[in-house]
């Protein structure tokens, strides 16, 4: 019943985690005047404080010692780092710009993305329906170019540089709260900075457009950490395949944002280079849960055979014991 209990707060902590980043295009435009840049630190450095009350609640400390030490690890940070500013910043200026549908193309292909990274760079081996959803998402991209009229380059961006800090924080491998302190950490200093410096040259918008303003650019700490903290939680108590699933309601809420709410042109070429990216996560997920499914039917079977060789070398192993001692 525990077990069940905690299967289901996870489920709630997931669609609670990507449902705040699918509707965290409603929250971007709030923060005008503000440009993408001055939000992007604003997050980093509002981040950081967020997270290090999260760290203070949780005592968890001394993780930063084996950091420091290890200059590996802490490139790797630095890295992925600067992968995920460029992620943050797109993501705001597209919002802010009228690009959410584009946007959510980036977070529906970063899946087909994150495989093919995986090919090229870890040198994996795909199956044949992986290797098919890769190629109908290529044939989307191309369809999709001829509708922009150009390559939908924030869609790729997005998705590369997601695909990107992905591959280097499974090198890293940390705790998702540790590791968005130290990611924050590195950025502080600089975006600090810069936020120093809109305020001495009369650009910045912190103080100048009101209390509300302010307050609403120092949320942007507790928007970025409070996703990524319920997806923690949901990450214990959840099957990494749920998690896959999950993952999709992000893109979802933004495309829906797009087209209902922003009110932005999907034009019959847009609509069918969407509907191959669906095409390639629908095959993608079939083929995820077809091959789950059978590893624990294998798992099943391999238990099953050991339980049931087990009174038999018990049985055997009994006469041979007996026959050492009556020797």
């Amino acid at each position: 019943m525990e077990g069940k209990n905690e299967q289901r707060a996870g489920l709630l902590y997931g669609i609670g985690a990507y449902g705040m980043w699918g509707l965290v295009p409603l929250f971007w435009p709030l923060l005008e005047p503000s440009g993408a840049i001055e939000i992007l630190a604003h997050r980093m450095v509002w981040s950081l404080g967020v997270v290090a009350v999260a760290l203070l609640f949780v005592r968890r400390w001394a993780w930063i010692g084996e950091l420091v030490r290890d200059r590996r690890k802490l490139g790797l940070i630095s890295v992925a780092a600067a992968t995920i500013s460029v992620n943050w910043g797109l993501y705001i200026w597209a919002v802010n710009n009228g690009h959410v549908v584009e946007a959510s193309l980036g977070y529906f292909i970063n899946p087909l993305v994150t495989i093919a990274l995986g090919v090229l760079l870890l040198g994996e081996r795909l199956r044949p329906a992986q290797w098919a959803a890769v190629a109908i998402s290529v044939a989307a991209v191309l369809v999709l170019a001829i509708g922009y009229g150009k390559p939908p380059w924030v869609s790729l961006v997005l998705a590369f540089s997601f695909a990107t800090y992905g591959l280097v924080k499974k090198k890293v491998n940390m705790g998702g709260l540790e590791s968005l302190a130290a990611e924050t950490a590195v950025l502080f200093v600089p975006a600090l900075g810069f936020l120093l410096w809109l305020a001495a040259t009369g650009e910045s918008t912190f103080t100048a457009g009101g209390t509300g303003h302010g307050f609403l650019l120092a949320a942007t700490g507790i928007v970025t950490a409070l996703p990524l903290i319920c997806f923690g939680a949901a990450a214990i108590r959840v099957p990494l395949s749920t998690l896959g699933l999950l993952q999709y309601l992000a893109p979802v809420f933004q495309f829906g944002l797009g087209v209902l709410y922003f009110h932005e042109a999907m034009p019959p070429e847009r609509w069918a280079g969407f509907a191959l990216v669906w095409l390639a996560l629908s095959l993608l997920t079939w083929d995820a849960l077809r091959t789950a499914r059978r590893n624990r039917v294998l798992a099943a079977e391999l238990l099953a055979t050991a339980a049931a060789a087990t009174p038999g070398t018990a049985a055997t192993a009994a006469p041979d014991a007996a026959q050492q001692k009556i020797t």
